[in-house]
């Protein structure tokens, strides 16, 4: 049941990314990054109250810094899913679990043995031939940029693993994040042209809205009732789904070299999810 949860999960990402690069015709990236944000942060605050959840923590810190890194994380996602294909843009934003074995060695002291060493390099060899066609068009900023964002989602989900630790529900981190990605993006539009919202740009937002909330939900009730290994695997499921909506909406043709890097990449993802140290209620 897991599974089929986190698959509902990809496929709303997946639509998610879609409603993205539809909004780009109406909306700057940050702006899209701000309904987003939004839109989630009322959800999850009604939930914490039907819960009966004290917003209130001791653990502001590492709430602070899963908030700043997952937001720059989500609007250079953002921003990538606008100007590149978008299996490319969602797939390079799915280095994410590379990144995060790396760091969880790190801050845990783990010693990294062969077979994760591989599995890693396997996923970045996969980096390196998805952002090759980039460079023929002119691209490599933005793969780059995409790659960052990959890095920094990495950074976020390692602070999540570390709330989790402490006991902190998963509601709470949520909300946290969704309130300094409102804040930020909303001070960043201050600086930046805000566009009006027309009856077709509402449309998107709700679509937006929606679809990125109702996947947070269903990937939070799949890691509750499923296996992590099976769940994190069927995760990449979202790249899937955003190569078939790329060539069914806008015709994209991606090279054989970014299908074999994003094979690879996924390959590897799921490699490291078997492969990386368990750490206490992880």
């Amino acid at each position: 049941m897991g599974s089929l949860w986190m698959l509902a999960a990809g496929f709303l990402f997946g639509c998610m990314g879609v409603f993205v690069k539809l909004g780009a015709a109406h909306f700057s990236h940050v702006e899209l990054v701000f309904y987003r944000s939004f839109f989630g942060l009322l959800l999850v605050y009604a939930i914490l109250r039907h819960q009966r959840v004290s917003i209130a923590t001791p653990h502001w810190r590492p709430h602070l810094w899963r908030g700043l890194s997952g937001s720059v994380a989500l609007a250079l996602f953002f921003y990538c899913i606008t100007v590149l294909p978008l299996a490319t843009a969602v797939t390079l934003n799915y280095t994410a679990p590379l990144f995060l074995s790396i760091l969880t060695m790190l801050v845990f002291k783990d010693k990294f043995h062969l077979p994760l060493t591989f599995a890693i390099a396997l996923g970045f060899c996969g980096v390196v031939l998805l952002l090759h066609p980039t460079l023929e068009r002119d691209q490599l900023l933005p793969g780059l940029l995409g790659l960052t964002s990959g890095f920094l989602a990495g950074v976020a989900y390692l602070n999540v693993k570390q709330l989790g630790l402490r006991g902190e529900p998963a509601t709470r981190v949520v909300f946290y994040f969704s309130l300094i990605a409102t804040v930020g993006s909303g001070v960043w539009m201050m600086f930046d042209k805000v566009h009006s919202v027309t009856p077709q740009g509402f449309a998107i937002l709700l679509g937006l809205g929606g679809s990125g909330t109702l996947a947070q939900l269903a990937m939070t009730q799949a890691y509750r009732v499923g296996k992590t290994l099976a769940v994190g695997s069927m995760a990449y499921s979202t790249i899937v789904f955003a190569s078939l909506f790329g060539m069914l909406l806008w015709n994209e043709v991606l090279a054989p070299s970014s299908w074999l890097g994003m094979a690879l990449i996924v390959a590897s993802g799921v490699l490291s999810l078997r492969l990386s140290p368990k750490h206490q209620e992880e």
